[in-house]
Parts: C-alpha cells; structure tokens; sequence
C-alpha cells in the first residue's frame, strides 16, 4: 500500500513539475525570441533562426531559475493536495506531513543529480550551439571570445577587416603562444603575427620575442623582440567575456578540470561551478521544504492566498540572497566556497524551525 501511494503522490507531483517548466520554457523562449529578433533585423534571416536560438539558450535559463521552480510548483502541488481532500485520505494511512514532505523533497534531490549527470550537458551543448552560431552574425565582443580544447580564440572587427586571434593559454596577465591572423575587407589575409607572449593588461597589447609575416609586401619576415599591437581586446574584457562557463558542462568540469585551468580558466572560477551544481539537489530538497511550512500549515482559502504570496516574495529573497552571498564570495568579502553553501545553511536553519510546526499539524 504505501508504493501505491508514494506513487501517486509522485507522479501527481511530477506532472506539475514538469507543467510549470514547460510554462517557464514558454515564456522565456517568447521572452527570448524577441530579443533574437531584434539582433537579426538587419540581416535578411527568416524567423527560423531566432526561433532555433531561443530554444537552445532559454533552457540553461531554466537550470538557473530550477529553486524558484521547484518551490512553486512544490507550492500548488501541496495546496491541491488540500484543496482535494487528498491529503487527509493520505493521513488515513498513516503518512504525517513530514513524510509526505520528504517523500516529494528527496524526490526533488534526485531530481537535482538527474539534472547534474543527464540534462546539464545536453544545456552546455545547447548553449555551445547558440555562442557558436550567434558569433557568425556577431558584431560585438559579446559574441567574439571562446575557449576550448584548442585553446583561447578571439575575433575582432574594425573598419579594416577583422582579426582572428589565437593563444594556447591565458596566464594572469599574459596570453602564450599567440597567433594573429589580419584580414582586409575582402577576407583576404595580409598579415601574421607569432608571438612567444603577450601583456594584455591595456591597449596596445606589450607583444614579445615573435615573427611578422607581411603578405602585402613579398611575404617579408620581420622578427621582433618587442611589438605593441593594438586592439581592443584587453584582459578585463576578455576575463569577463569567457567567465561564461555554460559552455561546459558539470561533467566536464570534473573530468577536465586540469586541462581548463591550463587554457585560461581560474582555479577560482572552476571551483565556483564546481560547488554550485553540487549544492543545486540540496537547494531543491530544502526549497520543498520550505513550500510545505507555507502551504501544509495554512488553514482557511482566504490563508492560502495570503501565503502563497508572502511565499512568493520569500523565494525572491532567498533567490537574491544567493546571488548577493556569491558576489560576496568572488569579491573576497567572505570564502567563496562559503558563499555558495551559505544560503543553503541558511535555508536548512529556517527549514529545521519551520519543519516542527508542520509535523505539529
């Protein structure tokens, strides 16, 4: 009897669950697709494009607002469940409300490790496609700057032409092993640096110990022990512009942890993504606890309109606060490590006093 009514309460659960995601990709992808629109206006493409853009960005959106999902769909879940006279049946059996909470919050953790092994990367793969085809259009940096296995790559348009720029690694302040590739209007290559390294701190880049292939003048070769390049690419904009790790997935993170601090990517920044997607099954198991103190222990209607609200409001609060304790983490206010857990410590203090009362009811 009791694997008869654990699955009832969670498939009833899982359908709106997956009801209000599916509301969520709604939204974001009209929300989005407007955006896409805007982008393309000026370049002949159909709406097809930004429809297939839309759909491959707006769902690692999805894995960002997953808490505040769970925690309304956890919400209506509980609430129908009164309103239904299905959770008293459920009483009947022996099942208290806390166990029916942890039944659907450890239901959420799991499904928290699903998202983290099976959905994450689909997401980064996803996301992967959208830079990938957005830089085709791109006319500003936003879309310009990507990292992968090859290393650190960079395009950069001006008036002239544009600029393929290709480094092994980012190491502090200095790109390695640096190819530069200058292309006039017409795609035609007119020129070629290769350079040992590079102080990207400011505009001109300090470029040292390379080779100048210039195509326009019999192919002359000039070598060089110091060359100042101009662009504007400096390291502030290139940190933040591939700080974007979406791209990569959790799974990819762990297994090629090394391999990403080598190309550019900080220990720091890897640790970060690192605790946030371990941290995410945790924050969606106390996120049902936290629905069911506001939804189990109402009583009246008119109680469940003024809690569904104030619940609202609260999952904003905590959503902001996590956001709040990682800037505070990667400003070196506080561990960063700590930041990320904090919310989640929390959250659980909050849980563990609201939990007696609806035990209690």
């Amino acid at each position: 009897m009791n694997n008869i009514i654990n699955r009832y309460l969670l498939v009833g659960y899982s359908k709106i669950v997956i009801n209000t995601i599916l509301i969520f990709l709604a939204l974001g992808i009209i929300l989005n697709l407007f955006e896409e629109i805007e982008f393309f206006k000026n370049l002949n493409q159909s709406v097809t494009l930004p429809f297939i853009l839309s759909l491959s960005f707006v769902p690692t959106l999805i894995l960002e607002l997953l808490p505040f999902i769970i925690f309304l769909a956890s919400m209506f879940y509980f609430l129908q469940l009164k309103s239904n006279k299905d959770l008293l049946s459920v009483k009947i059996f022996g099942y208290s409300n806390l166990k029916i909470t942890f039944i659907i919050a450890y239901f959420a953790f799991l499904f928290g490790c699903l998202v983290l092994v099976a959905i994450n990367p689909v997401t980064s793969s996803l996301v992967k496609y959208y830079e990938t085809e957005k830089s085709k259009y791109a006319k500003d940096v936003d879309h310009l700057i990507s990292v992968n296995k090859n290393g650190v790559w960079i395009k950069e348009i001006d008036e002239n032409g544009h600029k393929i720029i290709n480094a092994k690694k980012l190491e502090g302040k200095l790109l390695k092993e640096i190819s530069i590739y200058i292309f006039d209007k017409n795609n035609k290559i007119i020129k070629r640096i290769e350079s040992e390294s590079a102080i990207i701190v400011n505009s001109p880049w300090k470029m040292k110990n390379g080779i100048i292939y210039d195509f326009t003048n019999n192919n002359e070769l000039k070598s060089f022990e110091n060359y100042d390049f101009k662009t504007d690419k400096i390291l502030d904009k290139i940190n933040s512009l591939y700080r974007n790790l979406n791209t990569v997935s959790f799974i990819d993170v762990i297994k090629d942890y090394e391999k990403l601090n080598i190309i550019g990517y900080s220990e720091k920044l890897l640790n970060e993504h690192i605790h946030k997607f371990i941290s995410l099954p945790f924050f969606l198991f106390l996120m049902v606890v936290s629905a069911s103190i506001f939804s189990i222990g109402t009583v009246s209607n008119k109680q469940n309109y003024y809690y569904v609200i104030l619940s609202i409001l609260v999952s904003v609060i905590i959503f902001y606060f996590k956001d709040l304790s990682i800037a505070l983490g990667q400003t070196g206010k506080i561990s960063l490590t700590f930041s990320i857990w904090m919310p989640v410590l929390v959250l659980s203090l909050l849980c563990s006093i609201g939990i007696i009362q609806i035990n209690e009811k």
